[in-house]
């Protein structure tokens, strides 16, 4: 059975599209979330169908997967792994359920999975801790920092989203093809959005015989009309500053090397010209970094940086929880152009002041 007869509304039952030659997507909803949905796609193997992605730890979400995977002709008691490009709850949320449901495997790349453990293992209040510690040397008001001041002060923090995702058991080694038999996919790792992102080049011919080289599953690294969040990759134990977008812009321009027929991410749509987006994404951070480096002609601080760049909307609109969000994507880029020698840090106490070079 095909999903053809299945795609359409919510109400019609899960949103299924066939993409021919054995692979799936499903419409899995994330709850109050603006991007509506995740992709997940189901790919058919020699072993069992095997998940990329499994979406956010949810009833409505769980309902919706299972539902899509009988609507591509298979049961969750059938999958034989799961395959996840990023640790983000959104992603990897529903694993420990289909792992629960089939004894499927679960695949990550390392970094990742560092962060899952030590995300596990971690007190809660110890993350929570370094937020605010982060958020104060970036130069946050009081008032953004308050809620999260009193939020600890009540004690042990519960329910962090992702708490319930599985420990992965296998690892996505970069450039490795992978154990699947009877399909050709391989890991090509794509820092930036997280430290252990993964994108999965499935190298077959195109079911419809398009030019380029094959199909590529891209998790969140190439969506076809958002510019991914590059925020900092967050280690309580590790002072050492990354460079997130650095990363984040050479993985860019080692997916478009691949030139695949057509992308598969996991929000938004299908869409071809891989090469055209990649330089539309560069094109943007060339863009936004000039535009900060000018902003920087008077010292600011992270906060004030990210208060001053130009947003989906007026900042003033910009709720609370992605205010976080937006400062740490303004620090991202801050390291970018201290590593490019085109700021640099004011000598002085916290928070700490930027200013063009």
């Amino acid at each position: 059975m095909t999903a053809a007869a299945r795609t359409g509304t919510a109400a019609a039952g899960p949103r299924v599209t066939d993409h021919r030659g054995g692979v799936w997507s499903i419409a899995v909803p994330i709850p109050d979330n603006p991007l509506g949905h995740t992709l997940v796609h189901l790919l058919e193997t020699g072993r069992g169908p095997v998940l990329v992605d499994t979406g956010w730890d949810d009833p409505d979400a769980w309902d919706t997967l299972t539902a899509g995977i009988t609507a591509c002709g298979f049961d969750v008691t059938d999958l034989h792994g799961v395959l996840v490009t990023h640790h983000h709850p959104d992603h990897h949320g529903l694993s420990a359920r289909v792992r629960e449901a089939s004894g499927a495997w679960i695949a990550m790349h390392a970094a990742d999975a560092v962060v899952v453990r030590r995300t596990r293992e971690a007190e809660p209040g110890r993350w929570l801790d370094h937020l605010i510690a982060k958020l104060a040397a970036a130069g946050a008001p009081d008032s953004h920092l308050a809620p999260l001041r009193q939020v600890r002060a009540k004690g042990p923090v519960r329910d962090l989203p992702g708490q319930r995702a599985a420990l992965p058991d296998r690892e996505i080694e970069p450039g490795a093809l992978l154990d699947l038999p009877g399909r050709r996919l391989r890991a090509v790792w794509t820092p930036g959005h997280t430290p252990g992102h993964v994108c999965l080049h499935l190298e077959e011919e195109h079911p419809a015989r398009r030019p380029g080289h094959g199909r590529l599953f891209s998790g969140d690294h190439l969506l076809p009309g958002i510019s991914p969040h590059i925020g900092l990759y967050e280690d309580p134990d590790d002072a050492t500053p990354g460079d997130p977008l650095g990363d984040y812009l050479a993985s860019l321009e080692r997916v478009a090397r691949l030139a695949p027929a057509e992308v598969l991410p996991a929000h938004q749509h299908a869409f071809t010209d891989a090469a055209g987006r990649v330089r539309e994404l560069l094109a943007h951070h060339e863009e936004r970094l000039t535009g900060l480096r000018a902003l920087l002609a008077v010292p600011r601080t992270p906060w004030q940086l990210a208060e001053a760049m130009e947003w989906n909307r007026p900042w003033q609109r910009i709720p609370y929880a992605s205010r976080t969000i937006a400062v740490a994507e303004a620090e991202a880029h801050l390291r970018r152009l201290v590593r490019l020698g085109l700021a640099e840090a004011v000598p002085g106490p916290e928070p700490v002041t930027y200013r063009a070079v």
